[in-house]
Protein backbone atom coordinates (compact mmCIF):
# COMPACT_ATOMS: atom_id res chain seq x y z
CA UNK A 1 0.00 0.00 0.00
CA UNK A 2 1.05 3.84 -0.73
CA UNK A 3 1.49 5.92 2.00
CA UNK A 4 -0.29 8.72 2.40
CA UNK A 5 1.90 11.78 1.98
CA UNK A 6 3.82 9.84 -0.92
CA UNK A 7 0.12 9.03 -2.72
CA UNK A 8 -0.44 13.08 -1.89
CA UNK A 9 2.77 13.70 -3.52
CA UNK A 10 1.49 11.59 -6.97
CA UNK A 11 -1.49 13.58 -6.85
CA UNK A 12 -0.27 17.00 -6.55
CA UNK A 13 1.82 15.91 -9.44
CA UNK A 14 -0.91 14.51 -11.63
CA UNK A 15 -2.90 17.81 -10.83
CA UNK A 16 -0.08 20.14 -11.91
CA UNK A 17 0.69 18.24 -14.68
CA UNK A 18 -3.70 18.29 -15.71
CA UNK A 19 -3.96 21.90 -15.11
CA UNK A 20 -0.72 23.14 -17.28
CA UNK A 21 -2.50 20.97 -20.25
CA UNK A 22 -5.61 22.90 -20.13
CA UNK A 23 -6.02 26.88 -20.92
CA UNK A 24 -4.95 27.63 -17.28
CA UNK A 25 -1.74 29.01 -16.68
CA UNK A 26 0.18 26.43 -14.91
CA UNK A 27 3.62 24.87 -14.09
CA UNK A 28 3.89 21.10 -13.78
CA UNK A 29 7.92 21.21 -15.24
CA UNK A 30 9.11 22.30 -11.88
CA UNK A 31 7.67 20.30 -9.31
CA UNK A 32 8.45 17.00 -11.41
CA UNK A 33 12.28 18.39 -11.17
CA UNK A 34 12.51 18.75 -7.77
CA UNK A 35 10.58 15.32 -7.24
CA UNK A 36 12.97 13.52 -9.60
CA UNK A 37 16.56 15.53 -7.41
CA UNK A 38 14.66 14.47 -3.74
CA UNK A 39 15.50 10.81 -4.99
CA UNK A 40 12.14 10.05 -3.19
CA UNK A 41 9.98 8.59 -6.22
CA UNK A 42 10.12 5.92 -8.49
CA UNK A 43 10.90 7.88 -11.67
CA UNK A 44 9.27 5.44 -13.80
CA UNK A 45 5.84 6.26 -11.68
CA UNK A 46 6.73 9.93 -11.95
CA UNK A 47 7.09 10.13 -16.06
CA UNK A 48 3.47 7.97 -16.14
CA UNK A 49 1.31 10.55 -13.36
CA UNK A 50 2.85 13.29 -14.95
CA UNK A 51 1.82 12.10 -18.99
CA UNK A 52 -1.17 10.96 -17.58
CA UNK A 53 -2.21 14.24 -16.14
CA UNK A 54 -1.01 15.92 -18.98
CA UNK A 55 -2.47 14.03 -21.45
CA UNK A 56 -6.01 14.12 -19.80
CA UNK A 57 -5.58 18.04 -19.44
CA UNK A 58 -5.58 17.62 -23.38
CA UNK A 59 -8.27 15.71 -23.81
CA UNK A 60 -10.44 18.30 -21.49
CA UNK A 61 -9.49 20.89 -24.28
CA UNK A 62 -9.92 18.46 -27.31
CA UNK A 63 -13.67 17.61 -25.88
CA UNK A 64 -13.96 21.26 -25.48
CA UNK A 65 -13.22 22.25 -28.91
CA UNK A 66 -15.46 19.83 -29.89
CA UNK A 67 -17.99 21.59 -27.66
CA UNK A 68 -17.28 24.86 -29.62
CA UNK A 69 -17.62 23.43 -32.76
CA UNK A 70 -21.45 23.92 -32.26
CA UNK A 71 -20.76 27.73 -30.93
CA UNK A 72 -18.51 29.16 -34.40
CA UNK A 73 -21.37 31.32 -35.20
CA UNK A 74 -21.37 32.82 -31.89
CA UNK A 75 -20.17 36.54 -31.59
CA UNK A 76 -18.29 35.13 -28.46
CA UNK A 77 -16.33 32.37 -29.97
CA UNK A 78 -12.80 32.76 -29.44
CA UNK A 79 -11.81 32.61 -32.88
CA UNK A 80 -12.41 34.83 -36.02
CA UNK A 81 -13.40 32.67 -39.46
CA UNK A 82 -9.95 33.88 -40.40
CA UNK A 83 -8.08 32.21 -37.75
CA UNK A 84 -10.00 28.96 -37.99
CA UNK A 85 -9.21 28.92 -41.65
CA UNK A 86 -5.70 29.07 -40.90
CA UNK A 87 -5.95 26.61 -38.46
CA UNK A 88 -7.72 24.31 -40.93
CA UNK A 89 -5.07 24.91 -43.51
CA UNK A 90 -2.20 24.44 -40.70
CA UNK A 91 -3.99 20.81 -39.69
CA UNK A 92 -5.05 20.33 -43.88
CA UNK A 93 -1.02 20.55 -44.12
CA UNK A 94 0.64 18.80 -41.23
CA UNK A 95 -1.69 16.69 -40.63
CA UNK A 96 -1.43 15.34 -37.04
CA UNK A 97 1.86 15.55 -36.42
CA UNK A 98 1.42 19.25 -35.80
CA UNK A 99 0.28 17.91 -32.16
CA UNK A 100 3.81 16.72 -31.90
CA UNK A 101 4.03 20.79 -30.76
CA UNK A 102 1.40 19.91 -28.21
CA UNK A 103 3.82 20.14 -24.93
CA UNK A 104 5.19 23.69 -26.21
CA UNK A 105 4.15 26.81 -23.76
CA UNK A 106 1.48 29.11 -25.30
CA UNK A 107 0.32 27.38 -28.54
CA UNK A 108 0.32 23.76 -27.67
CA UNK A 109 -3.05 24.07 -25.09
CA UNK A 110 -4.31 25.88 -28.75
CA UNK A 111 -3.60 23.19 -30.85
CA UNK A 112 -5.28 20.97 -28.66
CA UNK A 113 -8.53 22.65 -28.70
CA UNK A 114 -8.40 23.47 -32.51
CA UNK A 115 -7.78 19.57 -32.97
CA UNK A 116 -11.35 19.08 -31.07
CA UNK A 117 -12.77 22.16 -33.35
CA UNK A 118 -11.69 20.55 -36.43
CA UNK A 119 -12.75 16.88 -35.63
CA UNK A 120 -9.48 15.44 -35.58
CA UNK A 121 -10.16 11.68 -34.82
CA UNK A 122 -9.61 10.71 -30.97
CA UNK A 123 -7.20 8.07 -31.27
CA UNK A 124 -4.96 9.83 -33.41
CA UNK A 125 -4.70 12.93 -31.08
CA UNK A 126 -4.29 10.33 -28.22
CA UNK A 127 -1.52 8.74 -29.92
CA UNK A 128 0.13 11.91 -31.13
CA UNK A 129 -0.29 14.13 -28.24
CA UNK A 130 0.58 11.52 -26.19
CA UNK A 131 4.41 11.13 -27.49
CA UNK A 132 4.69 14.44 -27.48
CA UNK A 133 4.15 15.41 -23.70
CA UNK A 134 5.26 12.21 -22.66
CA UNK A 135 8.60 12.69 -24.58
CA UNK A 136 8.91 15.86 -23.16
CA UNK A 137 9.17 14.54 -19.32
CA UNK A 138 11.19 11.82 -20.43
CA UNK A 139 13.76 14.44 -21.96
CA UNK A 140 12.91 16.43 -19.04
CA UNK A 141 13.93 13.66 -16.29
CA UNK A 142 16.96 12.18 -18.65
CA UNK A 143 18.56 15.87 -18.33
CA UNK A 144 18.00 16.61 -14.33
CA UNK A 145 18.97 12.61 -13.56
CA UNK A 146 22.36 12.87 -15.71
CA UNK A 147 22.99 16.72 -15.23
CA UNK A 148 21.40 18.44 -12.27
CA UNK A 149 21.25 16.11 -9.73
Amino acid sequence: MIPEALFASYAGLFAAAFVAATILPAQSELLLAAMLISDRFNIAALLAVATGGNVLGSVVNWYLGRWFTHCREKRWFPASPATMARAEAWFARFGPAVLLLSWMPVIGDPLTVAAGVLRMRFGVFLLVVTLAKGGRYLFLAFAVVNWVA
